[in-house]
């Protein structure tokens, strides 16, 4: 089931400082319309949670992202790590990515593990077909070479891609799809970060329109790494309104193990005002 997995999605890069690290940011990092591209959301918390557990040297537990700007290639973002409280099981961390002095995102995490015996999952995974008997899913814009071409997709339940347009609203507003990356990259908390990061894609969906969202925020929970090559990421967007769409995600291995949630609020854009802006 496991493939063999060694290079990072995401390639932090150290500094003769300990709590200073940095990610030159690639077009294979960004989403957007050529020559308006820009980091995804979800990158900037991937790497944030990849330099905070090598800083304290602890599993995230919990993080939570504050998007404030956008950073465009091939600029270079700079992580800088604060660690205010540090104790004997538990961490509680900050990261502050920026572009220069103008400030990208804001992270808030707790780190850490605690011995324990106890384990069990009240959350089930939904009974939906392996990822080799589901059709493979595109993304609307196609985004070669950008980051979207390096995540393989197959789509379940609910309209994906060109799938939404013309549609009409969703009954249960879900959008269940597998994902994996493309390439030999683990998948660890920094991986699970870039997929909960597509809650915005269920807003199309539950509308029936071409449709998306900028994210405002990113919050994930990590329950257990375990071993897997595709996760089932199941999307309920819980209400649009007022120009704001409100959505989470369950992830789950092909087994049904349950290996974080997540949530966002985001900015609601019809594509066509996305292209006019960038979004």
């Amino acid at each position: 089931m496991g493939r063999r997995m060694s290079t990072p999605f995401i390639s932090l890069t150290a500094t003769h400082n300990p709590h200073r690290w940095y990610l030159p940011l690639e077009d294979s990092l960004c989403v957007g319309p050529p020559q308006r591209s820009f980091m995804f959301g979800g990158v900037g918390l991937a790497a944030a949670i990849q330099a905070m557990e090598r800083t304290c040297e602890r599993p995230v537990i919990w993080a939570t992202a504050q998007y404030l700007s956008f950073a465009r290639p091939p600029s270079v973002v700079d992580l800088d790590v604060w660690v205010p409280a540090h104790g004997h099981n538990t961490s509680q961390a900050r990261v502050i990515g920026h572009v220069g002095d103008k400030e990208i995102f804001t992270v808030n995490a707790a780190l850490g593990r605690r011995p324990s015996d106890i384990s069990h999952q009240w959350v089930q995974a939904p009974e939906v077909p392996a990822p080799e008997d589901c059709p493979p899913a595109e993304h609307w814009r196609g985004d070669d070479g950008g980051l979207h071409s390096r995540i393989e997709l197959r789509n379940i339940h609910g309209r994906y891609g060109d799938q939404r347009k013309g549609g009409e609203v969703s009954p249960d507003g879900r959008l269940i799809l597998w994902m994996r990356p493309r390439g030999d990259h683990p998948i660890d908390a920094s991986m699970l970060a870039i997929f909960a990061d597509h809650v915005p894609s269920g807003i199309g969906a539950a509308l029936g329109k071409d449709a998306g969202g900028n994210s405002l925020d990113n919050t994930i929970r990590i329950v257990r790494l375990a071993p897997t090559d595709w996760v089932l990421c199941d999307i309920s967007i819980h209400a649009v309104h007022g120009g704001f769409g409100h959505g989470a995600m369950r992830l789950f291995t092909r087994d049904g193990l349950l290996l974080a949630t997540a949530s966002q609020s985001a900015i609601v854009r019809m594509h066509d005002e996305s292209r006019r802006e960038g979004g």
